[in-house]
């Protein structure tokens, strides 16, 4: 089967490391695909045939492409995900290639489908037989890419309205800077983020319990802190369940409330991460 895409932005073409070489590949519609005329040239494989093959199976979805060839002009290029690609791949007779073109078929039959699902969904892939120039090489991209991250989030977090809680800016903000020198940010405890999600998994609840808890605590602390300081908590960022969502800001200076409420509605239902917070 055989689709074109809608006119869009020309999707940038990838070159994932693999072997001696590249594969080319491009994110198509948020899923990555592989780019197969050069991919297949750079095999020793005739990439007219593969494609004329592929339309005549029912497994095999091929999407016409608008991206930005080497040359620097746009063209339609015909792409395939991932799991139309490994079927390519498994379908080719080794035995029915060119005898200096096979050894290269082979490993691309037993390794590139695993590389390229590494690298879009683990973050990237490390070819096992790698030498410790190119490991190096590597760790160098590593670490100029965290940094730029960190000094990018230090940038972003300065650009947030004035509705985000300040002190959690500017605790943020240092890890980051620190975070960029390679360094640990030397925060004062009481300004100090103290997310709910934190404070239960100090309390020891499982993720269900902490998913089953959560909301309600929220709640009871946002309450609790507004009686306290007479004003609502204000807003900052956090992890949840691994994203990054809006909640309220607390600090460790407010974990003695944390526990008022949490000795209050929710230590009799659970005896033993009572156990587990005190010795936190």
């Amino acid at each position: 089967m055989s689709t074109k895409l809608p006119d869009r932005q020309p999707a940038e073409i990838v070159r994932v490391p693999f072997m001696d070489g590249h594969i080319e590949t491009v994110l198509v519609d948020g899923e990555p695909g592989v780019v197969i005329r050069p991919t297949l040239d750079a095999m020793g494989l005739d990439a007219d045939s593969q494609l004329k093959k592929l339309k005549r199976k029912s497994w095999a979805t091929t999407v016409m492409t608008t991206v930005v060839a080497d040359d620097g002009k746009v063209r339609e290029m015909a792409t395939v995900n991932l799991d139309t690609w490994s079927m390519l791949l498994a379908n080719i007779d080794e035995h029915r290639v060119a005898e200096a073109a096979r050894p290269l078929v082979i490993d691309y039959q037993k390794k590139s489908a695993q590389a390229l699902r590494q690298f879009w969904t683990q973050g990237g892939a490390i070819n096992p037989a790698a030498t410790d120039e190119q490991l190096d090489a590597l760790e160098q991209q590593i670490e100029e890419r965290r940094i730029r991250r960190a000094l990018g989030l230090v940038q972003l977090i300065a650009a947030m309205d004035e509705s985000v809680d300040p002190k959690w800016k500017r605790s943020r903000q240092l890890h980051h800077y620190a975070e960029a020198a390679g360094e640990i940010a030397e925060i004062p405890a009481e300004d100090r983020a103290l997310l709910v999600e934190t404070y239960l998994k100090d309390r020891g609840l499982s993720r269900a319990e902490s998913k089953s808890v959560r909301s309600s605590l929220g709640r009871k602390l946002a309450l609790a802190y507004e009686m306290q300081h007479g004003e609502k908590p204000k807003d900052s960022i956090g992890l949840v369940d691994g994203r990054e969502r809006s909640v309220k800001s607390y600090t460790e200076a407010d974990r003695p409330m944390f526990d008022k409420v949490w000795d209050e509605f929710y230590a009799d239902r659970y005896p033993a991460q009572q156990r587990l917070g005190e010795a936190s």
